[in-house]
This record gives C-alpha cells, sequence and structure tokens, in this order.
C-alpha cells in the first residue's frame, strides 16, 4: 500500500515528455523544454525518487563518456490518467453483476478478500486479535500506508488515514465490504466500520466486534 504520489508542476512536464516515447538524455529535455540543466536534473531526481522515472546508462561507441538516459515507468501512466483507474474497478464490478447477479459479485469479494488477506497473515505472528491488529497496522505503515490505532471510549480502533481502493470505490461500496473482510480474516475476529470517508469522517474506522 503506497502513499498517493504528488510531483511538481515542472516535473510533471517531464514525466509527460517521457511517456510513450524512447528514453530521452538530459540535453533532449532541456532542448524541449527550454529550462537550464539544473532544472532539469532536479525534477528527473524528484521523479526518480517518486518511482515515475528510471535512469539508464547508455554506452556510446569509442571512448565516449556514457550518457545518462531516462524513461517513465508504469506508475508514470497510472499518474496521468487517474480517472481510467476510478472509471475500470466500477466497470468490472458491474460487468460481475449483469454476468452472475449480487450471487457473483458476492463470492468474488470474499475470494479477494481472503487472496489479500493471506498476503498478510503470513507476515503475522500473535494469536490475540488485537495484537494481530497491531501488527497489521505496523505492516501497512512500512508499505507507505497512512494507518495507525488509537483507542476511543476505551476501545481500540484502526485509522485508516490513506486508502490504496480509493479509486475501486462504486455507489455500492463493494470495496469497501471486500476491505472490512480482509481486516477481519487477518485479525481472526469479526471488526466493523464505525466510520466513513465516504460519508464525511476524516477517515475510514474500524473495530473489532465484541464476542
Amino acid at each position: 500500500m503506497k502513499q498517493e504520489i504528488i510531483v511538481s508542476a515542472a516535473a510533471l512536464r517531464i514525466v509527460k515528455l517521457l511517456v510513450g516515447k524512447r528514453p530521452q538524455s538530459i540535453s533532449e529535455l532541456i532542448k524541449a523544454t527550454g529550462v537550464t540543466r539544473t532544472a532539469v536534473t532536479e525534477q528527473l531526481n524528484e521523479l526518480v525518487a517518486a518511482g515515475l522515472v528510471e535512469k539508464e546508462v547508455e554506452k556510446l561507441p569509442g571512448r565516449g563518456r556514457p550518457r545518462h538516459l531516462y524513461r517513465a515507468t508504469d506508475a508514470a501512466m497510472r499518474l496521468l490518467f487517474p480517472t481510467g483507474n476510478r472509471m475500470l474497478v466500477p466497470a468490472v464490478w458491474e460487468a460481475l453483476r449483469e454476468i452472475g447477479g449480487e450471487k457473483l459479485l458476492r463470492n468474488v469479494v470474499t475470494r479477494v478478500s481472503r487472496i489479500l488477506a493471506e498476503q498478510y497473515r503470513r507476515r503475522i505472528t500473535s494469536g490475540e486479535p488485537k495484537e494481530r491488529l497491531q501488527q497489521l497496522v505496523d505492516l501497512m505503515a512500512e508499505e507507505g500506508g497512512l494507518v495507525e490505532t488509537s483507542t476511543e471510549d476505551g476501545q481500540m480502533v484502526m485509522l485508516k488515514r490513506s486508502c490504496p481502493f480509493i479509486s475501486m470505490l462504486d455507489e455500492k461500496r463493494n470495496i469497501c465490504t471486500l476491505d472490512e473482510e480482509m481486516i477481519s480474516a487477518i485479525v481472526g475476529q469479526s471488526v466493523k466500520r464505525i466510520a466513513y470517508r465516504h460519508e464525511g469522517a476524516p477517515c475510514c474506522t474500524f473495530t473489532l466486534v465484541e464476542q
């Protein structure tokens, strides 16, 4: 789970010059943008650090010094076309519903949540639900997610300040159901969402269901 990538307008211009083209040198980018070498270099460093651009070395024939070339990554493509991401998954939900109705959609959500849960479950060692929830939060935070635990009215809660599934939201909130079931499967105890970002809360909040 990664944080949202934010780059400057100047760096975004570099991305647009690289996407769908052969790798470019700094000299070529200077010519295309009309700005200084220092500015282009700073923007490229920003983009490489964000995972939007990759640098490679081209060896020139003879004794010429090798030069650096820059290419856009798949992440850059996703950054440029966020609307496509927001449209695709809801369209998939609707296609599943049309093909097999709510039963098929329900089965898909359940299976996907199990598959995702297994990726975390193998890295969690505690047998106690609260400790497992804390370990899950720690893992998600290590991956770049803005997630933490707190105590409200004497109960431990999980605050998901960032959501990797935000572009997958549809009207019936199937992805929210998937998220809730995934967390429950990892923790080994049912969790419920007590606050929704989509209903005006600052973030989605989960708590363990008392047994």
